[in-house]
C-alpha cells in the first residue's frame, strides 16, 4: 500500500519557515521540530521543512530558478487572508481575481516559495473543509 506521509520543503531556516506556515494555517509546529527538520501535521500528512546549507530560492516566474512546487489555500475571504499573510511576511506577486472576487493570487513566502490564496465560485465550507462543486 502506498501512502503519502510528508510534503518536504527545502529552506535555510526550518523553524522560521515552519513558524510562517504555522501562522498561515493555524496549525502548530510539531514539538519535536529541530533546526534540521520541522513539521506541521495535517491529519496523516506532514508539511515538513528540511534545512539545506546551500539553499537557492526559486525566483518565480524565472525558469532558470523554477518554483519546483506551490501550495494552494482555498479561503472564504480573500482580502482578509491577504492582509494576514502579508503581515506574516508573504509578498504578493500576481493577482488573477476577477471583478466578482473569484480567482487566485500568487504570493511568495519569506524565502521565495510561491503559494496561492484561492477563492473558487461555488465552494461550500463544511466541518471537514471545503467542498468544490462537481468533485466527488
Amino acid at each position: 500500500m502506498l501512502r503519502l506521509t510528508d510534503f518536504i520543503i527545502d529552506c535555510p531556516d526550518t523553524m522560521a519557515l515552519a513558524g510562517f506556515y504555522s501562522e498561515v494555517t493555524g496549525r502548530p509546529v510539531k514539538e519535536d521540530s529541530t533546526a534540521d527538520w520541522a513539521g506541521i501535521r495535517f491529519g496523516e500528512i506532514e508539511l515538513a521543512f528540511i534545512r539545506v546549507d546551500d539553499f537557492r530560492a526559486p525566483q518565480w516566474p524565472d525558469t532558470e530558478h523554477p518554483k519546483q512546487f506551490h501550495l494552494d489555500f482555498e479561503v472564504d475571504d480573500l482580502e482578509a487572508e491577504q492582509t494576514r499573510v502579508l503581515g506574516l511576511g508573504a509578498t504578493l506577486r500576481q493577482d488573477f481575481t476577477g471583478p466578482e472576487g473569484y480567482g487566485w493570487r500568487i504570493y511568495t513566502d519569506p524565502v521565495g516559495h510561491p503559494f496561492c490564496l484561492c477563492r473558487n465560485k461555488g465552494v461550500v465550507w463544511t466541518d471537514e473543509g471545503p467542498v468544490w462543486p462537481g468533485r466527488d
